[in-house]
């Protein structure tokens, strides 16, 4: 637990250092996520997201990612999937365009109890990203993912944690591996740090709320987004 308390703190100064000569934005995202087990090994998965653009203005993203799912055991998760991101181009004449990226990725996702209560979860991706982008040819590139969720029941002395409200924090770290420069951006690509409450209607169920952190390091400038995050998690 110390060592988890370590890494975000750690993840925590290094977004902070981003802010210097930033462009500052302010946006909404809307994250559906479900895993469904069709098997004592095998499931599928889907997460579903829309975000909006800076201020709230219009919709900029919508991505849909599904995917095939192999359960080692309780605690080991190998997952296969693809990707469709959208981003919709918005502008005052008849030039709305929408760029469409697409990936194959691959992740490991390993969970186990970091404390009596608390639920820990560490997920390791990688990305394989063909970019389609304005004016210019479409982009392979490649991208390395690593993510670490905590959820802690609000109720003391819970060993298994199947109802009540509960406090999530999450942190992920980007790194491009491919062809970073023709995307203007920095080995170390981006940090997102979030923290939300929620509530746990059954084990098929969460709903949580909260705020993201994304800080974004580009070559030549920098970003930090302010997310407001509505989620919505199900098992079947």
């Amino acid at each position: 637990m110390r060592l988890s308390v370590f890494f975000f703190v750690v993840v925590f100064l290094t977004g902070g250092r981003l802010l210097a000569q930033t462009q500052h934005q302010s946006t909404g995202w809307l994250f559906l996520l479900n895993n469904t087990k069709i098997s004592k090994k095998w499931g599928t998965y889907l997460d579903m997201q829309l975000r909006s653009a800076d201020k709230w203005d219009n919709v900029r993203n919508f991505l849909f990612r599904p995917g095939i799912t192999y359960y080692a055991n309780g605690k080991n998760e190998l997952t296969l999937g693809y990707l469709l991101n959208q981003t919709y181009t918005h502008t005052d004449g008849p030039l709305d365009r929408v760029l469409s990226e697409h990936r194959i990725w691959e992740q490991y996702v390993y969970k186990h109890k970091a404390a009596r209560t608390v639920i820990a979860a560490h997920r390791f991706r990688l990305e394989h990203r063909f970019i389609e982008r304005a004016g210019k040819e479409e982009l392979f590139a490649q991208r390395f993912r690593y993510f670490a969720r905590f959820i802690i029941p609000l109720e003391k002395g819970v060993q298994s944690f199947e109802k009540g409200a509960f406090v999530a924090l999450q942190n992920e770290l980007f790194f491009n591996i491919q062809h970073k420069d023709e995307l203007n951006h920095k080995f170390f690509d981006q940090n997102r740090a979030y923290a939300a409450a929620g509530y746990r209607f059954s084990k098929k169920l969460d709903i949580e709320a909260g705020y993201l952190n994304q800080a974004v390091k580009g070559l030549n400038n920098n970003t930090v987004n302010n997310v407001v995050q509505l989620a919505v998690y199900t098992k079947f």
